[in-house]
């Protein structure tokens, strides 16, 4: 009998030509795997796409509640963030589709799994290193770096190659943005944005939503409530996670939230330029640090922006299955155990806007925070404290002080 190959299949051009092309080179019974994190209308037609190529199978698998809920989830609780702007859409979901690729390789009894990331990019780097963690046995084939066996160079001889090889298929011959799509955001690379000094064509690019400036010239509020960091629901109807991030696409979209033009430094050493859209993704992690500012003491609050950050670089670099991942993801769980209660806020033409935030585990106390003395605290006990506080300091400059005397 012969190996199988397990292909993480998307239906595009790429993958499609790495059917024959595997069966070509390598003799292998080719079953392909297409992981559903919420790609939408990109699925239609992927089954007669993937026989008329020549695939002995076909798997759609829908992983997108496990996607929401066992990743999205911890990042957001954490505040993950990749230098400062990127909400790591396409990160997030690596480790769920490689983690079913496996699965499936396991229950297929394949010997190695083809995926079509390039060798310029991160994906191969997470993808791979998901699957040394989850099945160290199971070869890796990465047509993109095999120069001297893939030696096709555009599109035009991908499709020539499909040709060749019977698959007549309706494929766009124009170039156009390379986009990453799930549930969480959608990305752009290419064209003008190869180019930092172009301003991005967001009339053509855009697909979720509309900029600031086309959004409705009128605000709308949202309310959402959480339960121990978990968004629970929205204008009052409780919601999955997936659905609630549906919602707040939608309406994200609508008023031209999320919009971010990054320059960013890739794990292979080089900076890209994309433009990613993350309507929903915004709003929600927004919300919940809205929350988090009445729930989280100051101390817990400034460890969990680090080691947030921190959680956003292993997601970043592919390290998602590994002992530093799910500490770190201890931690954050550890810290929301108060999180919960009620964000409003309104959308207007690209912000989020507060308009009120209630907890039953408020730290916001109002007789102190008032200019008012309350019973809680005694102004003249700031005296001592800064006295204390500024120890170190006045020290400090009394030595220099007298250093600076004994010179003269």
């Amino acid at each position: 009998m012969k190996e199988k190959v397990i292909l993480a299949y998307s239906g595009g051009l790429d993958t499609t030509a790495m059917i024959p092309w595997l069966k070509e080179n390598f003799d292998y019974d080719v079953i392909c795997c297409c992981v559903n994190c919420g790609q939408g209308n990109e699925l239609d037609g992927l089954d007669e796409r993937a026989k008329l190529s020549g695939a002995a199978k076909l798997y759609i698998e829908d992983v997108t509640d496990e996607f929401c809920d066992d990743v999205i989830v911890p990042c957001v609780q954490a505040g993950a963030v990749y230098e400062h702007k990127y909400l790591l859409g396409t990160s997030m979901a690596r480790p769920v589709i490689a983690k079913r690729l496996v699965e499936i390789a396991r229950k297929e009894g394949a010997t190695t799994i083809c995926h079509g990331a390039t060798g310029k990019g991160n994906d191969q780097i997470r993808f791979e290193l998901a699957i040394k963690a989850l099945a160290p046995d199971l070869k890796v084939i990465a047509p993109w770096r095999m120069t001297d066996v893939w030696t096709m160079q555009s599109r035009e001889d991908e499709i020539e190659f499909c040709k060749k090889h019977g698959i007549d298929l309706p494929f766009d011959m124009s170039h156009s943005y390379s986009r990453d799509r799930n549930l969480w955001h959608i990305s752009h690379e290419g064209l003008e944005l190869e180019d930092p000094s172009n301003a991005p064509n967001y009339d053509h690019m855009l697909v979720l939503g509309v900029t600031p400036e086309k959004a409705p010239d009128e605000g709308e509020y949202v309310t959402m409530t959480f339960e121990e960091g978990v968004p629970k629901t929205i204008n009052g109807k409780e919601m999955k996670v997936s659905d609630i991030i549906r919602e707040l696409n939608a309406l994200g979209g609508k008023h031209g939230i999320g919009i971010v033009d990054i320059v960013e430094n890739r794990v292979v050493g080089m900076k890209s330029r994309g433009v990613y859209e993350t309507p929903g993704g915004t709003i929600l992690m927004e919300a919940h640090d809205q929350l988090e500012e009445l729930c989280l003491d100051r101390e817990t609050m400034e460890t969990k922006k680090k080691l947030g950050s921190q959680l956003a670089q292993v997601v970043y670099e592919g390290k998602w299955f590994t002992p530093l991942s799910e500490a770190l993801q201890a931690f954050v769980k550890s810290t929301q155990r108060y999180v919960t209660g009620e964000v409003k806020f309104k959308l207007y033409k690209g912000n989020i806007i507060k308009a009120g935030t209630t907890s039953p585990y408020s730290l916001y106390n109002e007789s102190l925070a008032s200019f008012t003395t309350g019973d809680l605290y005694d102004h003249n006990d700031a005296s001592g404290f800064i006295t204390l506080f500024g120890l170190p300091l006045k020290v400090r400059a009394m030595k220099l002080m007298e250093v600076e005397k004994n010179k003269k």
